[in-house]
């Protein structure tokens, strides 16, 4: 499983994702976007589009596709913000030819609160003929990205019929940007924020959210990973 921070680089919501992974016996390798570019993070520490960081994504699934431990054909991806971005962007066939080899594909996506007004609204996150991978959104009520509310429904509601089929959206009520988070809440700003029109952004953990993300993710892995495991 790779593992895709956020903004603001690695942080709790990796190590606990990955702690629930580990134990339903599922890997996981959180790779630092920021680290190997010597960014700071944050909204002004970070490259200029998402879609710059996709090879990063690509070169992960190529370490775990070669370990000897890791089933190639069981690789999935879970990302949180821009992490969850790139979950999305990655789940196109056009993203797979680029960068990986011929029969080559992630078994699973999911993305937590992934800006879902941005695709196929802004160049270059197009998300759109889809390669049949099972991909899980989840997102908070009260999100600032998007209008409240209306993020996960919007998002499939662009979508062809045959790419529609493989998505599932799950919404919290009540709960902001970063809800799976346990540092304390921080405001910032960010362009991206309000559908694109920028302003001030808010993340702040919600327990009960939270807790009900971690067994829907384990659960989603675990059913979508085992279909992959047992075809041909």
């Amino acid at each position: 499983m790779v593992i895709a921070h956020g903004s603001n680089g690695i942080d709790s919501r990796g190590q606990a994702h990955a702690l629930d992974l580990n134990r339903a016996g599922i890997a996981t390798l959180e790779i630092d976007m920021w680290g190997a570019r010597n960014l700071a993070g944050g909204s002004e520490g970070r490259p200029t589009a998402a879609w710059e960081t996709l090879p990063d994504i690509f070169g992960a699934f190529a370490v775990l596709a070669a370990h000897p431990g890791v089933d190639a054909r069981r690789i999935g991806i879970v990302g949180f913000s821009w992490g969850g971005v790139m979950s999305l962007l990655s789940a196109g066939r056009n993203s797979h030819d680029l960068y990986l080899d011929a029969g080559q594909q992630f078994a699973a996506h999911a993305a937590f609160y992934p800006a879902c007004w941005i695709y196929n609204n802004v160049p270059g996150y197009e998300f759109r003929d889809l390669t049949g991978a099972s991909i899980l959104v989840l997102v908070g009520e009260l999100d600032r990205y998007d209008d409240p509310g209306e993020s996960g429904p919007e998002l499939i509601a662009h979508l062809d019929p045959a790419d529609r089929a493989h998505i599932q959206t799950v919404v919290y009520p009540g709960a902001e940007h970063g809800f799976n988070m346990f540092e304390a809440p921080y405001t910032y700003r960010d362009p991206m924020l309000h559908r694109g029109q920028g302003g001030e952004g808010r993340s702040a953990p919600h327990p009960e959210a939270r807790e009900a993300a971690r067994q829907t993710l384990v659960q989603f892995f675990e059913k979508a990973l085992a279909v992959e495991m047992d075809s041909p």
